[in-house]
């Protein structure tokens, strides 16, 4: 191609649309022909003349060992090395530094059991979309969903000891909800040999109402409430709503909301008579009770 260019005197265009390629192609290898001679037409590395990821590798490091041996903020870290607090804020945030909590032991995570049926019995709500038609978690299509139906609520209480519970679903978690699901859920306790004396709940509304909390006092029970934002504090009551929703909500492709609930009343009764529990030695919550009464 620079033979017939320079020795032939054809035009660039030309020659290189009978080789195949680009005029500006054409034009490169002819400059490099002009300023090495042959060894320019040699097939050259891609690889860019200056390496940077040493040198990008070393400031992210720096910033984490500022981070993690001083806790110096993102600003502070920036300051230091003369970046742009985006820059810092950005490795950091990549590198699981995001926040200086991250620097913090994890706490162990510490499971109780309560020896005795009713020491401390978990409340918890879960809301619930009410559909029409087998909904999207079974189908995989959102297309056509049941819209502005509402939503069911979920209330459950479930006992330390034995892990036996009792559900309902309401139509709202407001006070008078909370506080007569309280007062049924005792009653169902107590016809099957359980004395509640404890109460654990979260934060929410309808349990720091005074209705609910003036009830608990009347029947002599002590309320014991979660650290807000940690879920994990109630983790008995959280747990077994994710076991209803996976071996019950979403286990079967309901037709509707309605027989959804219709259905309630015989998983739960298995769950209590006849799900073993790992951490009940393989009984069911009934066996359970009866082992301890």
């Amino acid at each position: 191609m620079i033979r017939r260019i320079l020795g032939e005197g054809r035009p660039v265009g030309e020659v290189a649309a009978g080789f195949g390629v680009s005029e500006r192609t054409a034009r490169k290898w002819l400059s490099r022909w002009r300023s090495d001679g042959e060894a320019g037409l040699q097939n050259r590395s891609s690889r860019p003349h200056a390496c940077r990821s040493a040198t990008s590798a070393f400031w992210p490091g720096l910033a984490a060992k500022l981070r993690r041996e001083y806790r110096l903020t993102g600003e502070a870290i920036a300051s230091r090395l003369g970046l742009a607090r985006s820059t810092v804020a950005g490795w950091l945030t990549r590198m699981g530094l995001g926040r200086l909590s991250a620097l913090d032991p994890k706490e162990p995570v510490r499971r109780y059991q309560r020896e005795r049926p009713g020491e401390l019995l978990h409340l918890d709500i879960k809301r619930l979309a009410r559909f029409e038609g087998v909904g999207h978690r079974i189908t995989g299509n959102r297309r056509g969903a049941s819209q502005g139906l509402g939503y069911d609520f979920l209330h459950v209480a479930i006992d330390d000891a034995t892990r036996l519970a009792y559900v309902e679903v309401l139509p709202d978690e407001r006070r008078w909800s909370t506080t007569g699901f309280l007062v049924r859920a005792l009653r169902w306790f107590k016809e099957r040999g359980v004395s509640v004396q404890r109460v654990m709940t979260d934060n929410g509304s309808g349990y720091i109402a005074r209705l609910f909390r003036k009830a608990l006092r009347m029947l002599a029970i002590r309320h014991i409430r979660t650290r807000p934002y940690t879920p994990k504090t109630n983790g008995k009551a959280e747990r077994f709503i994710q076991t209803m929703l996976r071996e019950w909500a979403y286990a079967i492709p309901f037709p509707s909301s309605a027989r959804r609930t219709a259905d309630l009343t015989r998983w739960l009764a298995w769950y209590n008579q006849h799900r073993p529990h790992a951490s009940l030695a393989r009984r069911s919550p009934a066996q359970a009770l009866a082992g301890t009464t």
